[in-house]
């Protein structure tokens, strides 16, 4: 089933057959070029996962997220302000991460935002996915877990288990690889201690999924299942300019798991001359379409499972919902169905 944009072209409305689709928000955070690459990301896998479902997909931004001047024209043209939803309801929303810019979460310009969201979500959403950072900003507010920074930077495509049998994982992979790109950590006896249900973790990269079943059901990630392919080459690319602009230290390091051994030769050969040669102007002979296809999309499957079983999920719900709304006789509450309960 095709993804319909709410303000975008060329299909912003669904067709009126589909007048029960699904209402899915995107709060996209990221900023510049990532703004549009994620959108794009996040909705080729809905529509990877939508086979018989339709997704009305409604792009909004916190207003207090710094942007440059053509990711703002952007969100002003296709975007919704995210104080249009404090008076409706959504079946679903997803809400990314960004690049930190202070060193507490509290500190972020966007927290009252965030947190704000965070609330609403609780009450007006039936299951809401929380990425990255905003994942690790959702703990924050809700138990006051806090994230541990990491001594490198977590990068690279890795093994994961499926450590809970759980419908949001399944007909899934029992292993199955994930991009992770992040400076923090959520350990998994934190979430534990307050009764979050880990669905899949890595013994290199810790927790990578996982869920707490609130008024809404709220999903986790950690890593990042929307990633394309090149996704993490480029972000490789972006910090080498980072170190030869100087505006980092240390020349980074590969995303690991990632490269074949032919690609990590080549990109050994740029460090050495990045590192001997630090100039910005080294960065335009980066190889970026040679590496660009030789790097696979290894996580494709087992993200579009997943995010399948999220939707079918929200349809579920909605049908609860509405034939609950039509039915107004006396002792005829429908139990609703939740994915929650610790085992």
């Amino acid at each position: 089933m095709p993804i319909y944009f709410d303000r975008y072209p060329p299909t912003p409305y669904p067709p009126a057959e589909a007048a029960d689709c699904i209402d899915i928000g995107l709060v996209n955070n990221m900023p510049g070029a990532a703004l549009e690459a994620t959108e794009r990301q996040f909705r080729a896998l809905l529509d990877s996962a939508a086979e018989g479902v339709v997704v009305r997909l409604t792009l909004y931004a916190l207003p207090d997220v710094p942007r440059k001047d053509a990711a703002q024209r952007h969100v002003s043209r296709f975007y919704s302000d995210v104080s249009d939803l404090w008076n409706r309801h959504l079946d679903g929303l997803i809400v990314t991460g960004t690049e930190p810019r202070a060193p507490s979460l509290i500190d972020e310009p966007y927290w009252a935002s965030l947190t704000r969201l965070l609330e609403w979500a609780e009450h007006n959403t039936h299951s809401a996915i929380w990425s990255c950072l905003a994942a690790h900003a959702a703990l924050l507010h809700i138990d006051g877990i806090v994230r541990r920074p990491l001594r490198d930077k977590r990068f690279g495509v890795f093994e994961c288990a499926r450590v809970s049998n759980h419908p949001l994982t399944a007909n899934g992979p029992a292993r199955l690889r994930m991009p992770h790109s992040r400076w923090n950590d959520i350990p998994a006896d934190a979430l534990k201690a307050c009764d979050y249900r880990i669905l899949t973790r890595s013994e290199d990269a810790g927790v990578d999924a996982f869920m707490k079943q609130r008024k809404s059901l709220f999903v986790f990630f950690q890593g990042h299942p929307e990633y394309d392919a090149d996704t993490l080459l480029l972000e490789y690319r972006r910090d080498i300019g980072r170190f030869l602009r100087r505006e980092r230290d240390s020349y980074p390091a590969m995303p690991r798991n990632y490269f074949d051994d032919d690609a990590v030769d080549i990109l050994s050969a740029v460090q050495e001359r990045a590192i001997s040669d630090r100039r910005e102007e080294l960065l335009a002979d980066f190889p970026t379409a040679v590496m660009a296809g030789q790097v696979r999309n290894t996580w494709h499957s087992a993200a579009g499972c997943v995010y399948r079983n999220w939707l079918l999920y929200l349809r579920a719900q909605k049908d609860q919902r509405l034939r609950a709304m039509e039915s107004r006789r006396p002792g005829k509450a429908l139990r609703a169905v939740t994915f929650g309960s610790p085992k």
